[in-house]
Order: structure tokens, then sequence, then C-alpha cells
């Protein structure tokens, strides 16, 4: 794995290359909502978009992926160097505001996602579908995602389907709550001196 981190303009670049999968991430937190997204599974490309675009991140995912066996390694190996990236990116997490809520509506769903960038890796995922497959998405990756997701960028994430029926707008609206809550999360307050935390480190 090889990085490069230029935590001043707070942008990471992240490969992680395996036997399965070979994935390249560029992030920078203070963009546009920019994205440039090729993992070879089009819904998941959709959803990392929405994920871009709502955060208001500048994000570009490149993965080469052994899909002739099944889709499980690169929404895996996506989700950790995306996460590391983000770890990356926020460096000694100095002056950020650390939580980040957002409810988030998609037609009848409505998603809650509540993340806090402790340091220390947490999920809960309470979200109840009702399709396998989403053209050549396993849906029940997409808890994996955000396990393997929070795991490498060292946060707490909750994550809530209050209610819905559609998988899609259910999984869309995950997304997009996620996506917002992070940048809320990512966000620098003036008022923060150092860390918000009374341990002195995140």
């Amino acid at each position: 794995m090889s990085t490069q981190v230029q935590t001043q303009t707070r942008t990471a670049e992240v490969q992680r290359k395996t036997k399965e999968t070979d994935v390249r991430v560029t992030l920078a937190l203070d963009g546009t909502g920019q994205a440039r997204i090729s993992s070879g599974i089009a819904f998941l490309d959709h959803m990392l978009e929405l994920f871009a675009r709502h955060g208001l991140f500048d994000l570009e995912i490149e993965c080469r992926g052994d899909l002739e066996i099944d889709d499980h390694h690169s929404v895996e190996d996506i989700a950790i160097t995306l996460g590391q990236a983000f770890m990356q990116a926020l460096g000694a997490k100095q002056g950020i505001a650390r939580y980040g809520a957002a409810l988030v509506p998609m037609d009848e769903a409505l998603c809650r996602a509540v993340v806090d960038l402790s340091g220390r890796f947490y999920l809960v995922y309470a979200v109840e579908t009702r399709r396998q497959m989403i053209g050549n998405f396993s849906v029940e990756l997409a808890e994996h995602f955000w396990r393997s997701f929070a795991e490498a960028a060292r946060c707490n994430l909750h994550l809530d389907a209050l209610r819905g029926r559609n998988t899609h707008h259910i999984l869309e609206g995950t997304f997009k709550a996620t996506a917002r809550a992070l940048r809320q999360a990512c966000e620098r307050d003036p008022r923060v001196v150092g860390v918000l935390s009374t341990k002195g480190v995140l």
C-alpha cells in the first residue's frame, strides 16, 4: 500500500493492491462534490457519486477487482481504502467539529446517520431491506461496506432506516445521510482549539 497525504489542504491519495483487487482513492475533504468513480459495480458507483455530491467531497475511485467471482472483494476493499483516505486527510483532526448527524428522506424512506470521528471504531447498522440484489450489487454488502469504512476511518457510525420499503431508496438514503453527517463532522470550527476531546487526542 502506498500513500500520499497533504494534511494542510486535507487531501489524501491511497492505493490498496491485493491478489483480489487494485483500488486507488483520491479524496479532497473541502471540495465541491465532484466525483469520478469506476468500480465495475454500477449501483455502487451511483451511491459513491451521491456520497461525494452530498458530502461536498471531491472523490476519485478506481477499482479493478475479481468481479468474475462476485462483488464482495471489490466492495470491501473500496470501503477500506476510502476509510483510510478519510483518516489520513483529517490528519491530527485539529479544529474539527468531530460529531455529525443527518436525517435524509428519499421518497417513502427516511434514513439517519450519526458519526463521531473519535479514533475508535464502532458500527450500529439498523437497516432492513427486501431485495437481495440491485444490478450486480449484493445488498447484504451494504452493511459490510460501512463496517469496513468505519473500521478503516476509525470512527463511530450509527445508521438507521427509520422507515422505507424500496431497497434502492433505503440504501440511497443511508449513503446521502452518511455523507452529510461526515461533512458536518469534518468541518473546521474556529472555536475548537486543538481537538474536541478532554484526552487531547482523537
